[in-house]
């Protein structure tokens, strides 16, 4: 099993719905091509089927990423398995399928240092997203190997209310105020800003002081790479993990 990332070691390397810069987001083959590439953790997102199945998709429609049509809400898990969600990217990805969060769980429980989940649900409602992901995580026992996050505040809350111990991160693209007073605020353990909101020394002066843990996204320009490595964020989240394990030296 891979070792939890120790305090004042390199950042954690995780891919952004995979290696996605390599092989269709939020599906096997890139979360595949991510371990290859030398990610520890995994960013992913999060929605309901009609069924309440949590699965493995981005957009809220299906149109860009597959060959459906309409919101993934719509679809049960068994239509949703028929829909093709790699041609889009290549023509040797034809027939790859949009995962179940559980089939994610199942496969790399003990190949992974973190599961990043993102529940996207700060556009569209799901009732029971919240639920339907912390039973998940309770049955394969991944807890300590897990942050949910989300742009959605009062859906982190829910998850702590639900299970207290369950670690989560507010996702934000806007300036905030004393950032880390709000994340605090919300019961948060970890920040999850746009890393340009961490070019500002006093802003990283905050969150080290708050003993908060930092995973800026998406981090794909090597510069930027180098810059909060330098800085001893916790993690760093990219489409690049290839990149970033070059510039870190990080062994296998």
């Amino acid at each position: 099993m891979v070792k939890i990332n120790k305090e004042n070691s390199l950042p954690l390397n995780i891919a952004h719905r995979g290696a996605s810069s390599l092989s269709p987001e939020n599906t096997f083959a890139a979360f595949d091509t991510a371990l290859i590439s030398g990610a520890k953790g995994l960013e992913f997102d999060v929605q309901l089927s009609k069924d309440i199945i949590p699965v493995i998709i981005h957009d809220e429609s299906l149109e860009r990423t597959t060959n459906g049509t309409g919101p993934v809400k719509e679809l049960t898990l068994r239509e949703l398995k028929t829909l093709d969600a790699g041609s889009w990217f290549a023509p040797n990805y034809k027939g790859t399928s949009i995962p179940t969060l559980e089939e994610v769980f199942k496969k790399y429980q003990n190949r992974l240092t973190l599961f990043n989940i993102e529940l996207k649900n700060h556009l569209i409602e799901y009732p029971g997203l919240e639920e339907a992901v912390l039973e998940q995580i309770d049955r394969y026992q991944l807890e300590k190997r897990v942050i949910i996050s989300s742009f959605n505040a009062a859906s982190l809350v829910t998850c702590r209310r639900i299970k207290p111990a369950v670690r989560t991160g507010l996702i934000y693209l806007e300036e905030i105020k004393d950032p880390w007073l709000y994340i605090r605020s919300l019961g948060c353990y970890s920040a999850h800003p746009h890393f340009i909101y961490l070019q500002d020394p006093k802003i990283l002066a905050g969150f080290k002081l708050h003993n908060i843990p930092l995973y800026p996204w998406t981090v794909n320009d090597p510069g930027q790479m180098e810059y909060l490595v330098s800085k001893k964020v916790a993690g760093i989240i990219t489409d690049y993990p290839q990149e970033l394990h070059r510039i870190t030296g990080q062994a296998d």
